[in-house]
């Protein structure tokens, strides 16, 4: 079977690491795809972006199945434009994206369906978001209502931090004609919480939990994520059914009522207290850096899986898990997530993976001069699976020693939850 994958981060080479593990006969391409996928794939350097050029590819090269990771080709159409030429792709189509791509649509769909969410209020107009503002009580929570790369949500502890934030939104941060959701703050333990849908069946996979503040302790500005483990230990089986059928299901149900058909991955960012659930956000493909940790624990073809999701026959999959624990660190370029260094020389990964329970996920990385050099924020994801989280966790620490590159940051502490 041909695949391609688009995406250059993280978790499109954890996806082609998964492809290759049980699917020998696969022939996998990359749009555009990074150094560290190479091991797997042919990288095309196409932008994933360049839609005319990536059907031109899709049809030259035969291609049977599309993969897309990011979200932003996503909800720009790019599923529907592949399947319009008869091939098949798992992700959402665009009317299905608007789950992650307009927060203030998943609260409707939350308010519509009596899905547990925070309550919340959403403004086009500055003047009256800030008269909205007044009326509440720190902590505020403000979101940009479109995509933001992670970016775009504000816990404010004081008024004037959170009018900053108002600012920043409509002054175009996050983009032209952005609206601003204003939402309730939830207290609790955050996690991540990973199913896919046929269209008709879904059919749940795990869950993990990711670190989205930059500095350890939970301080800072909000990044991507600066490293996930999984499955968290709050994750009880009695959770997991109330995920299901309390967020889930309706959530899916009322999309159909909607006439949208949700086809791929559901990822739904959830605030746990007293062992209920409450929805944060949805997002309309794996998380990053989450998948990372995710893929390294699957025991089953991944390849089939995606096979069952697209052909519609989720109904008769099972699933295997290996009975141990992952987790990822985020290595990061000082500055991120704002101005950032680039273009520094990367050494040591081949020698922090000589442990055979890491592996060294790229995720902003290109090739200059004949060296692997770092050009994104986040740079390499540094992963480990092993019988403990605790043990995971030292191992991946170990690796990050070895590998060197000027302007080197990454978080100490992740799984600091679920290890006290």
């Amino acid at each position: 079977m041909k695949i391609l994958i688009i995406g250059s981060g993280g978790r499109e080479h954890a996806i082609s690491m998964a492809l290759s593990k049980n699917s020998n006969n696969n022939m996998i391409y990359a749009i555009p795809g990074n150094p560290g996928m190479l091991e797997y794939c042919e990288c095309v350097n196409i932008d994933q972006l360049q839609f005319d050029e990536i059907i031109s590819f899709i049809k030259k090269n035969s291609i049977d199945l599309v993969i897309i990771g990011p979200e932003v080709p996503i909800c720009e159409g790019l599923t529907d434009i592949i399947e319009d030429i008869g091939v098949k792709v798992f992700a959402p189509n665009k009317l299905a994206s608007v789950l992650e791509s307009s927060k203030k649509f998943t609260k409707e769909i939350s308010f519509e369906n009596n899905i547990p969410t925070g309550q919340a209020k959403w403004f086009i107009d500055f003047v009256a978001a800030e008269d909205y503002l007044q009326s509440l009580e720190p902590p505020y929570v403000i979101k940009a209502d479109g995509l933001a790369a992670g970016k775009g949500v504000s816990i404010c502890e004081n008024y004037d931090d959170a009018i900053e934030a108002l600012k920043d939104i409509f002054n175009g941060r996050f983009g032209k004609n952005q609206s601003v959701v204003i939402e309730e703050f939830l207290d609790g333990e955050e996690i991540s919480y990973f199913a896919v849908t046929d269209g008709t069946n879904m059919y749940p996979l795990i869950g993990a939990q990711d670190h989205k503040r930059l500095l350890n302790g939970d301080f800072g500005p909000n990044t991507g994520g600066m490293g996930a483990y999984c499955p968290p230990p709050l994750l009880t089986k009695n959770l997991e059914n109330k995920i299901i059928s309390q967020i889930l299901e309706p959530t899916l149900n009322g999309l159909k009522n909607r006439g949208i058909n949700y086809k791929g991955v559901l990822f739904a960012g959830l605030m746990i207290k007293d062992n209920e659930p409450k929805l944060i956000e949805y997002n309309i493909r794996f998380g990053d850096p989450e998948t990372q940790a995710l893929l390294m624990l699957l025991k089953s073809d991944f390849t089939e899986l995606v096979m069952s999701v697209v052909n519609g026959d989720l109904n008769s999959y099972k699933l295997e898990w290996h009975d141990k624990k992952a987790l990822t660190v985020v290595l990061a370029n000082e500055g991120y997530p704002n101005q950032y260094n680039q273009n520094e020389e990367i050494t040591g990964i081949d020698e922090a993976e000589k442990n055979p329970k890491i592996k060294v996920f790229h995720a902003g990385t290109k090739i200059g001069d004949g060296k692997l050099i770092a050009t994104g924020g986040r740079v390499l994801n540094v992963t480990s699976i092993d019988h403990t989280i605790e043990n995971a966790r030292g191992n991946a620490y170990e690796a990050i020693k070895k590998i060197h590159y000027k302007g080197k940051i990454y978080r100490e502490d992740i799984a600091w939850r679920a290890l006290g």
